[in-house]
């Protein structure tokens, strides 16, 4: 089409348009050398064509129609170490086509001796890969101190997973999401008052660099090239959201590459967030639930013909503390994943397995005032957070056995999957009655020294841990006042702080509570003890404001408009060695119920073959659970999670010493149960289980699950056949409604 000299749209030849221009009749040579250069066209077409069908033929033993849906793992591909490539549209593994079907499963987030169990049930399942982050937090949580044994022994993970026949994408940061506190950074870079997280700021980047020096050796001999498993590593996580240092993704990529990374390097961001992660000759992967049509073209317009990878394909969002149960109705999500693979996408779905938030391991969202992650991390996963099966597991393996094409000639029933294991039996265990007590006041003197300091000082900028400061748990201010009063935080209590007068409780600060009234007395003569003991619930996991997310006072507060001067600073960081550390005879027997801050101690007594159990902490309110040492995470009353999961492999034949620090009010009794209670699900209400109710929702999301107090409707994304492409994409996306 054309515009003639007038300006008129004309047709060919100069016809306007719409009107053919008369044809020159075409002599019998014109004609014959026309029908041969047209059957010599098709000739090489098909030629083509048919080169391509028997190459996948001769690999699948499939029908030509369905090669593109071949999943390869490790053992179907004779040379891995061509590793994964992008070849047009699609992927390739060991030179022929093949799509990825992840799962993500945290290593540091189950107990090793059940890695092997999540692994053969994510085969048994139908998938060929594993997707696991590695936190820095967890592995430098010292300056310089680094931890891979045990349950953060990344490259047995990595190695198991190959026996198991999965392949593996890595996540190495430095940051990398995943609701952990401050996103896997470690907190002793905050001690750094002008540190610019995530930007090639130079005391970041310092540290960053002598991680990987760490870290990258202990992984590079695992890749595809080397025979391994990693097929894929991604460079740091959802950067397009941040985008704070244009240079910092091609930092990032250097650090990998001149340290030995020579596998496929991928990014993840969201739709909306696509151009501001990418990297130059990086593949970019989308975080995103659906994908619309909008998307579809920014990825292609700057990264021309690709393969599609959906790394978070997300079933569920993280609970938080005080907040009903996030879940999103199973058939739409299982209607969503059979359009991705219709698309002939490649997925991740992120949770297979969630674990556990361990510890003080979870993080804070920025919504509602802080939303502080539970325990659980449950995630709505295809696994529990025990890892037995769901409804959705059979569901999930039917699906995928129907749409995947096996090779060596079999038949989709026939495809080789490992057995798949056994359920692990739970136990319900007999109460345990806690016995003593201590109180925390009368434990302070056996503690650590404290710090003295005319001002208030944060926990990172506290000198313990040899100069790394405190990462986690709670922190006890002292300090004498001679007057009662208006206490006023000015939002310097990060994030809760209780607040007692001498052993007196008076009342809570933090986000939403700043003030406090201190009771003024006639009688009163020389001067009280104020203590504030403040809890880091976990800090911000992602967003702008991570650079300021230091916890514990983080500034004055104020009596009577007067800030408060020479306190004295305990850590209380609960760690296995401040938990087992011995002290004189200080327990007193529990003959009431006392009230809390205090320890209270306990007795579980086990058989030869202890096995997986959930405590059940009723009438209790809230504080933190120890079994033999180990910090099995928090509990609160306010839910929605009722049960912290207690693996059988952190119990030993005999008695097991149960340690339960307490903050308010105490029952005396440990009970147990053997199924997880992890509160109500919020699409349990009759007017939002998949029905499609109009209503605000929180910017950038779809209402897919419902909120006391916030938004419940239940929108979900219409979809659109794209003209010509045969395949309906969803009109509206849906990125991670809470990382």
């Amino acid at each position: 089409m054309q515009l003639s000299r007038s300006g008129q749209q004309t047709g060919p030849r100069g016809a306007p348009a719409g009107v053919q221009a008369p044809q020159k009749p075409k002599t019998a040579a014109q004609n014959s050398a026309f029908r041969m250069q047209t059957l010599l066209v098709r000739l090489v077409a098909l030629l083509g064509l048919m080169s391509r069908l028997l190459e996948t033929s001769a690999l699948t033993g499939a029908p030509w129609g369905r090669a593109s849906r071949v999943f390869l793992s490790p053992s179907q591909v004779k040379d891995r170490r061509l590793g994964l490539k992008v070849k047009d549209s699609n992927f390739t593994l060991g030179g022929f086509p093949s799509l990825i079907l992840a799962g993500t499963i945290h290593y540091f987030r189950v107990p090793k001796e059940y890695w092997r169990d999540r692994l053969l049930k994510l085969k048994a399942c139908g998938f060929n890969t594993v997707t696991t982050h590695v936190p820095w937090n967890l592995h430098e949580p010292r300056r310089g101190q680094f931890q891979f044994t045990g349950n953060l022994d990344l490259a047995v993970f990595i190695s198991m997973a190959l026996e198991v026949d999965l392949w593996v994408i890595l996540c190495p940061g430095p940051y990398i999401g995943s609701d952990l506190d401050l996103g896997g950074l470690p907190s002793w870079l905050l001690r750094d008052p002008k540190m610019k997280l995530r930007t090639t700021y130079k005391g970041f980047t310092k540290a960053v660099n002598h991680y990987f020096d760490e870290l990258i050796p202990r992984i590079v001999s695992l890749q595809v090239q080397e025979d391994g498993p990693i097929i894929a590593v991604q460079l740091e996580n959802e950067y397009g959201s941040y985008h704070m240092d244009k240079k910092y993704m091609p930092y990032v990529k250097k650090a990998l590459v001149t340290r030995g990374v020579k596998t496929l390097l991928m990014t993840a961001d969201t739709g909306q967030d696509l151009t501001g992660g990418h990297v130059k000759n990086v593949l970019a992967t989308l975080h995103l639930r659906s994908i619309n049509k909008a998307t579809y073209e920014t990825l292609s317009s700057f990264q021309g013909p690709s393969p599609v990878l959906m790394t978070v394909y997300t079933a569920s969002a993280p609970d938080g503390w005080g907040a009903l149960r996030h879940s999103l109705d199973p058939h739409l999500v299982m209607r969503d994943a059979r359009e991705m693979l219709a698309f002939r996408f490649s997925l991740n779905f992120y949770m297979f397995h969630g674990g556990t938030n361990f510890g003080f391991m979870g993080g804070s969202a920025p919504l509602h005032n802080y939303l502080s992650t539970v325990t659980s991390y449950d995630y709505g996963a295809l696994l529990t957070e025990d890892g037995d099966y769901t409804p959705e597991y059979v569901t999930f393996q039917e699906l995928f056995r129907s749409v995947t094409v096996p090779s060596h000639n079999l038949s989709p029933n026939e495809v080789h999957r490992p057995p798949q294991p056994e359920s692990r039996p739970r136990v319900v265990y007999k109460p345990v009655a806690a016995t003593y007590y201590m109180s925390l006041w009368d434990a302070l003197p056996y503690l650590d020294e404290p710090t003295l300091s005319a001002k208030p000082v944060s926990m990172e900028k506290l000198s313990v841990n040899q100069g790394s400061g405190q990462s986690s748990g709670y922190i006890l201010y002292e300090t004498a006042i001679s007057s009662g009063g208006l206490l006023t935080s000015r939002g310097h209590v990060q994030d809760r702080g209780q607040v007692f007068l001498d052993n007196l409780y008076i009342g809570v600060l933090d986000h939403a509570s700043t003030e406090l009234t201190l009771p003024r007395r006639s009688d009163y003569e020389g001067s009280q003890m104020l203590r504030i003991l403040v809890e880091n619930q976990g800090r911000l996991a992602y967003g702008p404001d991570i650079n300021k997310e230091r916890k514990g006072l983080t500034g004055d507060i104020y009596l009577n408009k007067s800030p408060l001067r020479k306190f004295k600073i305990y850590s209380l960081e609960m760690k296995p060695k401040f938990i087992q550390r011995d002290l004189p005879n200080i327990w007193k027997p529990a003959l009431f119920q006392p009230r809390g801050p205090a320890f209270f101690l306990g007795l579980l007594r086990v058989g030869d073959h202890p096995r997986d159990t959930f405590i059940k902490m009723q009438d209790w309110t809230k504080g933190v659970i120890f079994i033999n040492g180990q910090n099995l995470g928090r509990y609160w009353n306010i839910g929605p999670q009722e049960t912290l999961y207690l693996p059988g492999p952190w119990l030993q034949p005999g008695a097991n010493e149960i340690v339960v620090f307490e903050e308010w009010k105490s029952a005396l009794v440990i009970q147990f149960t053997d199924s997880p209670q992890l509160g109500h699900v919020s699409w349990d209400s009759p007017r939002c289980h998949g029905q499609r109710m109009q209503g605000p929702a929180p910017p950038g999301t779809y209402a897919l699950f419902c909120q006391v107090g916030a938004w419940d409707p239940c929108t979900q994304p219409p979809t659109l056949l794209l003209s010509g492409a045969g395949s309906r994409y969803a009109s509206g996306e849906s990125p991670h409604p809470f990382r």
